[in-house]
């Protein structure tokens, strides 16, 4: 390593071209040859940049002047976009995302995976890429003694206050604001996470796109909550597509939002929602895509990708509460679903009741442990399909989906740097891929999934 000197200074200011974008969104540029950091700032650009901070191998930088604009550049629509760390390319046109997304897809590709000709189709995008999300979780806190809720500003547990999100729907925002309001009024005491303080910890919503309901949990440090019948009374009155309304209690000094215990205050348990014709029972802690119409791309995708005429036995690992194990199994003989939460795989038998499937089997277990055991009792899947949580596959999950030797395995990932490293793996095991078709789930961030599938050779 050299022991040469950066040839930038802590708070000396460049003129410098954007070269790239990083995976979190922040422009690349290169001042003799030393990348510095710099968010807000797009390829392409000529830009004044002042040095903030120095590392031996590169820097970060604060975006002082655009020179030359980017012909992707927008003008981001939120009030709140240069202070909340919820969204990150909202500066950027949707076009130019998309481009960009697809630009990160085949880097990890190459560069991890040391796929140089896999084919990365165009991402698959949204024709409104606004109000999408049908899940939010907002912190409720306090500043200068005043109920604050909105979402953390980037990398700090500092929250800034919002009126609306202009990626979750209208509805979720009538109630994050009747809460604030009824807070505030009855002096209910927002949570302070340094002291472990207050009671209210979050608000978390849960809208059905296709009924219109909706599911309200209250967070709580402790079991009271004050003027609860009140807080009910408002909610309702104002959203009267409200069907539910849940406590959770989290009494733990913890940066997760759920605790064990959910009670429910007012209306149903649960609420119902349709992602291609079958019905999905959805509870306060159930996982569920926060974008359904775009759920509806990233499924079909996988599905396209299993190719099934309907004699094949299926394996779905990390199967959540059945969603792509129900629409597997209207094309297979049979799919076997695994999962290591036990309440999801509760939600997913009682999905494939409500949904009269009969040809579904759901097991809960850790899914490179009952693979092989399912294998050693002569279950031999056509198809395996998986998708894991952002970390990937564990070495031993793919060593046990190439043991069954499936004729395809198709790859749902929400993180295409650790897909990269996945096939790779799963290449040295004898199974090779023609392409990756990236889906935008998450618009005006710098998230994107990805759908894949290997053959096995021979």
């Amino acid at each position: 390593m050299s022991n040469q000197k950066p040839p930038v200074q802590k708070n000396e200011t460049y003129r410098a071209c954007v070269a790239d974008l990083t995976h979190d969104g922040a422009g690349v540029v290169k001042i003799e040859g030393f990348p510095v950091f710099v968010k807000r700032a797009l390829p392409g650009e000529t830009v004044d940049v002042k040095v903030i901070k120095v590392k031996k191998q590169y820097g970060f930088g604060k975006l002082l002047k655009v020179h030359e604009a980017s012909p992707e550049r927008a003008e981001p629509p939120c009030p709140i976009y240069d202070r909340c760390g919820g969204c990150s390319l909202q500066h950027l046109s949707y076009a130019g995302q998309l481009h960009e997304k697809q630009k990160q897809v085949e880097s990890v590709m190459a560069r991890i995976g040391g796929f140089d000709h896999l084919q990365v189709h165009p991402v698959n995008g949204m024709t409104d890429p606004w109000r999408y999300r049908n899940k939010s979780q907002v912190p409720i806190g306090e500043e200068r003694g005043k109920i604050v809720a909105g979402f953390y500003a980037e990398r700090s547990h500092t929250i800034v206050d919002m009126d609306a999100c202009l990626i979750q729907h209208e509805d979720q925002d009538r109630v994050v604001n009747v809460v604030k309001e009824l807070a505030r009024q009855h002096g209910i005491r927002g949570y302070d996470d340094h002291k472990h303080k207050g009671t209210l910890r979050h608000v978390v919503i849960r809208r059905a796109k296709t009924t219109g309901d909706l599911m309200v949990v209250l967070v709580t440090k402790d079991q009271s909550l004050p003027h609860k019948e009140h807080l009910i009374q408002a909610i309702t009155e104002a959203v009267p597509n409200v069907t539910s309304i849940m406590q959770n209690i989290n009494p733990k000094r913890t940066n997760v939002i759920f605790g064990d215990q959910t009670v429910c205050l007012w209306g149903e348990e649960t609420i119902k929602d349709r992602i291609k014709g079958i019905e999905f029972v959805i509870s306060a802690r159930s996982f569920y895509q926060v974008n359904p119409d775009q759920t509806e791309v990233l499924y079909q995708q996988a599905l396209d990708y299993a190719d099934l005429s309907g004699s094949e036995t299926v394996i779905d690992a990390y199967c959540g509460i059945g969603t792509i194990s129900l629409f597997l199994a209207q094309k297979a003989r049979h799919v076997y679903g695994v999962e290591s939460v036990a309440a999801a795989i509760d939600d997913a038998r009682r999905n494939a009741k409500a949904n009269h499937i009969d040809n579904a089997t759901f097991a809960v277990g850790e899914a490179e442990s009952l693979m092989p055991w399912w294998h050693s009792q002569g279950l031999d899947p056509d198809v395996i399909v998986v998708d894991p949580p952002r970390k990937g596959c564990e070495t031993e999950m793919l060593d046990a989906m190439a043991a069954m030797k499936p004729n395809r395995i198709v790859y749902v990932s929400c993180n295409p740097a650790t897909l990269a490293r996945d096939m790779k793996h799963l290449a040295e095991q004898g199974y090779h891929a023609k392409e990756v078709q990236p889906v935008d789930m998450f618009p005006q961030t710098t998230h994107v999934e990805a759908v894949t599938v290997m053959y096995r050779e021979g």
